[in-house]
């Protein structure tokens, strides 16, 4: 009876963990949500955020494509046209408010747009950065200026400088300058030609819509980020700014840089080493909020000129860049990448990945070959698991021996195994090693397909156009051909079930347990495991399908070395089988209380 009931409530988990997995999966691995077809006519209902950010609802994706063809159709910009960046500075206000970056697809489909990061203000995806200053009893320019620019271009070669002068003497300029990758250089100046001195405050900020951010979730931050004193701080998002007394949440410290962050993309401000700039995130109303950086007043002499430099970050996480900027001064620039607590263990399997597959050019291959670099270390150590085996099979006569002995006094019992295992140097916990050093591999590679950039839209063969994303070929839908999606729980695809058959395979060679209960749980187990892990990204998959292969031919291997291993295997496998046989049979012909 007690192993009947252990059967059932294995079941009944089971039956729960496969009803809430998909609930559970939206929060702890949210997948990229199908962008909606533009409909004039689709409601404006508020959208879950997806995944990677940006427009879910159809109303809005209509109206921003409206509105950003209505502002770029009006002129008066100045063209960015570097590597990394494309679009434009808009010179009514001097906002750097049309970017996008050209490195990264909007989808798989190499044709798709490139993924647009700023849109003007108005439009729905509203995001953009500005560098001003407010005057204080002079005049200065605002959001509404029409500045004159020197230069038509912004390129690496081409830096462009805008212009704007008052009316009381005060010319303020801004020097835009760029990289190959996503930097921004901005050097903001005021020349007073005036008779007295005046007094300015410069700012610098950047300012979007919660509408296009990605999901924010326990292990993967999304909204507000900045560094200070040396540190990120991941401690805000969205909700707590908006929150916040007064809609404002002050940063404390020296600011080293201060921006939002999506999952993939990052706008950020970067004031010069020293600079005593104020950082604060704002709540603005409508779902709008602001990281800014405001610096002390300063006073500019008549026949002077006062300068200052700030950087704006606006693009892709791709952490040899953000590595690059961090090593040119741009302090922990790297952890904006939301690594974690792991982030020791979770770097270095991310660069042994990429230096894979920088060699061989497909990150599929490249997670195989990983897989095959991690187990051939690890496989000293299941050596000597195996030889432990062989030994506590060779303890079994005596163990039997005290367990038969002892079997009224548990205490007596279990103390005489353990001086047992002390006089023979048997380790009982030796051949769990393999499997607690293989959890935080496991844990870095997810840690690395779920937040790197690199493996975005990273190709392996066939079906698989996306190795950070699940599995697409879905048998229920008969691999796409019937046109219907099904929910995450059954969505069981060619990989998780290829994850099922070889941990089943794996389980077979496994010496059998001995409790019929126990052998009826590890017989389902594998067939869990394939349901609990196809909504995971599909190299995910591969890397524990490549694994358990690995297993397969390490254990065969390991058994033609211990033979008496095998034959002890098989030997317990038939003595379970027995077991669960003659426990069906006397359950079947087991009598029923009568009332």
């Amino acid at each position: 009876m007690q192993n009947q009931r252990n059967i059932i409530l294995a079941v009944v988990l089971t039956g729960l963990l496969l009803l809430g997995w998909e609930s559970a999966m939206s929060w702890f691995y949210p997948q990229a949500a199908k962008r909606p077809v533009a409909a004039a006519s689709a409601p404006a209902a508020a959208a879950k955020p997806g995944r990677e950010g940006g427009l879910l609802n159809a109303a809005d994706v209509a109206l921003e494509k409206k509105d950003l063809r209505a502002e770029l159709a009006a002129g008066h910009r100045v063209i960015i046209d570097a590597p990394g960046l494309k679009g434009s500075i808009n010179l009514m206000g001097a906002l750097v408010d049309d970017v996008s970056m050209a490195r990264h697809r909007e989808t798989v489909d190499k044709s798709s747009a490139p993924v647009r990061l700023f849109s003007p203000a108005g439009t729905p995806a509203q995001h953009f950065a500005q560098i001003g200053w407010v005057g204080e009893g002079v005049a200065a320019p605002d959001a509404k200026t029409m500045w004159t620019a020197e230069g038509t271009k912004l390129t690496p070669q081409t830096p462009v400088t805008l212009r704007w002068s008052n009316t009381t003497g005060q010319t303020y300029t801004i020097r835009y300058a760029i990289d190959a990758d996503y930097m921004i250089t901005a050097t903001q100046s005021v020349a007073n030609t005036g008779p007295a001195a005046v007094v300015v405050r410069p700012f610098a900020l950047v300012n979007r819509t919660e509408k296009t951010s990605s999901i924010d979730t326990w292990q993967l931050h999304s909204g507000p980020i900045g560094a200070f004193d040396g540190s990120v701080n991941f401690d805000n998002n969205y909700s707590t700014v908006a929150e916040a007394p007064g809609g404002a949440i002050a940063l404390k410290g020296v600011s080293n840089w201060i921006g939002f962050t999506d999952i993939y993309w990052l706008s950020a401000l970067i004031p010069d080493a020293g600079a005593k700039a104020e950082a604060a995130f704002r709540a603005l109303g409508k779902g709008i909020y602001r990281a800014d950086l405001i610096y002390p007043t300063v006073s500019v002499a008549p026949g002077k000129v006062q300068s200052q430099t700030v950087r704006l970050f606006a693009g892709a996480k791709e952490n040899s860049v953000l590595e690059k900027y961090e090593a040119a001064g741009v302090s922990n620039f790297s952890f904006s990448i939301d690594w974690g607590w792991f982030s020791w263990f979770e770097k270095p399997i991310f660069w042994l990945l990429d230096s894979i597959f920088n060699k061989v050019g497909n990150f599929g291959l490249a997670i195989i070959l990983l897989t095959l670099v991690v187990r051939g270390v690890m496989f000293p150590i299941a050596q000597r698991q195996f030889a432990s085996m062989a030994a506590m099979r060779a303890l079994q006569p005596k163990m039997k021996a005290l367990q038969e002995r002892y079997k009224d006094d548990k205490q007596t019992q279990q103390q005489k195994i353990m001086e047992l295992y002390k006089e023979e140097k048997v380790n009982p916990l030796a051949g769990c090693l393999p499997i607690f050093l293989q959890i935080p591999v496991f844990f870095a590679l997810y840690k690395v397909l779920t937040l790197t950039i690199e493996m975005r839209h990273q190709p392996f063969v066939l079906w698989i156009k996306d190795l950070s994303a699940p599995d697409p070929a879905h048998i229920l839908n008969l691999f796409g051909l019937l046109p219907f999606d099904p929910p995450s729980f059954l969505a069981i695809g060619v990989l998780a079930i290829l994850l099922g058959i070889t941990m089943w395979l794996q389980f077979k060679l496994q010496p059998a347990a001995m409790d019929p209960a126990q052998q009826q749980i590890f017989s389902i187990m594998p067939w869990i495991m394939m349901f609990v892990m196809a909504p995971f990204a599909a190299g995910l998959l591969l890397y524990w399908i490549t694994s358990n292969l690995l297993t397969i031919a390490q254990q065969k291997y390991l058994y033609s070395k211990h033979p008496q291993l095998k034959a002890q295997a098989d030997k317990d496998q038939t003595d379970v089988n027995r077991a669960v046989t003659r426990e069906q049979k006397a359950a079947s012909t087991r009598k029923p209380k009568t009332p």
